[in-house]
């Protein structure tokens, strides 16, 4: 029977580097930690860049989506004239109605929220445009007595404001 021994044999230890075997692995270490940075920086302003392209992308659409919509808003406040003044229960009246539905539907699918201003409503800037002051009996100061044209909003932002007359002070 055979023994597998191992090999006695000593390997020699390495010899010592040379000052010079040490200069240029000095230089190799710092050329590789240059190209560690290089490569760092790189991989920030890659990631940097999809960012701003990610955000350049999504201000485009929501851009374009409120241009179109609110190119699509004088149609339907068109609509709605169009059914004020023709006859309820006629066929034109009905199919004014049903194109008015579709199309509120689909912009609000695309997030358009119509702001209503109701009689008694405290006036707001914010939402409402004044076109004209009442003097109303009825009202206190400041306070919506019409509507005159429905206000829309898109996400957070305001497309256009509820045009609304308000009651003002009554003059003596």
């Amino acid at each position: 029977m055979t023994e597998n021994k191992p090999d006695t044999q000593a390997v020699p230890p390495p010899a010592a580097p040379t000052a010079e075997e040490i200069e240029q692995l000095r230089q190799a270490a710092a050329k590789a930690e240059e190209h560690w940075d290089k490569f760092l920086r790189t991989a920030a302003e890659l990631d940097n860049y999809r960012k701003r392209v990610t955000r350049e992308r999504e201000e485009l659409v929501r851009f374009t989506r409120e241009q179109v919509i609110a190119a699509l808003l004088p149609a339907l406040d068109n609509l709605e004239r169009a059914l004020e003044h023709s006859p309820a229960g006629t066929p034109l009246h009905d199919g004014l109605q049903q194109v008015q539905k579709q199309l509120e539907r689909a912009l609000a699918d695309f997030g358009l929220v119509e702001i209503i201003a109701q009689p008694g409503d405290a006036f707001d800037p914010n939402l409402h445009e004044a076109v004209s002051h009442v003097v109303s009996a009825d009202h206190p100061e400041g306070v919506v007595t019409t509507q005159l044209q429905s206000g829309y909003r898109l996400a957070d932002r305001l497309l256009r404001p509820t045009r609304v007359a308000v009651s003002k002070g009554a003059s003596a």
